[in-house]
């Protein structure tokens, strides 16, 4: 990677708090020897101001690979432990921007399902309430936009569970544009070689957190990636 280029924007920084907007196609973690987005954050600081490359670095939260938007990092323990607790008693704000297929009727509303993680497989699922393993997901949606390709909508996650966005709209017939795995069958972005670098049009458009040294509320938003201007949209 050009060292000018860290793989990454910057979104917001205030001592041991940083903001970075993640591109798709990039794991938020991976296992030594794969790139993500943590390990180009590690590398970017050691060149920038030269801590360790092994130095701490927390992950409170996460995206999925081939989604993009804003990710809040600690850059000690003890700033990601507040950060943690925060997303823990869901303090965070969360809005996203998902373009879907389809109309989405009613124009506004509130998915409410229970979702389960299949045992040793990277996807999720709608489960009856009763199933055992189920857990209750709910988000708040909104249209910003209908279009030819579908229906752009405003989400507000209550809940974060795997995959939630992707498949409570797939499950309801409008998949993410270029999800395959929720039932999208158009490609979103540039084909790729390798399936696992392809993106959904999925974006973590907004954080508002409280900042863990100065304990002011900050609200942070991560403009589109590049790839959006396809489907007419730039911001």
């Amino acid at each position: 990677m050009d060292e000018s280029d860290p793989g990454f924007d910057i979104l917001y920084e205030s001592g041991p708090c940083l903001v970075v907007n993640k591109p798709s196609g990039v794991l938020t973690q991976a296992p030594p020897g794969v790139d993500s987005l943590e390990i180009r954050v590690k590398m970017f600081l050691h060149r920038r101001d030269g801590v360790p490359c092994d130095a701490f670095l927390g992950v409170v939260h996460r995206l999925d690979r081939p989604a993009s938007g804003a990710i809040v990092l600690g850059l000690n323990l003890k700033a990601t432990q507040k950060l943690g607790r925060q997303f823990e008693h869901r303090w965070v704000k969360k809005v996203y921007w998902a373009c879907v297929s389809g109309k989405v009727e009613p124009p506004e509303g509130t998915w409410t399902d229970h979702v389960r993680k299949v045992p040793e497989e990277p996807r999720a699922e709608i489960v009856p309430p009763d199933h055992p393993q189920g857990r209750i997901a709910v988000l708040h949606y909104r249209t910003r936009a209908v279009a030819d390709w579908g229906t752009w909508l405003e989400i507000e996650l209550e809940t974060g569970r795997t995959h939630q966005i992707r498949v409570q709209a797939g499950s309801r017939g409008h998949s993410v544009l270029g999800d395959a795995q929720y039932g999208s069958t158009v490609l979103f972005g540039p084909p790729r070689t390798d399936a696992r670098l392809l993106a959904i049009a999925l974006h973590a458009r907004q954080l508002t957190f409280r900042d863990p040294t100065t304990r002011q509320d900050v609200t942070v938003v991560a403009p589109l990636p590049p790839i959006w201007r396809q489907i007419g949209m730039d911001g």
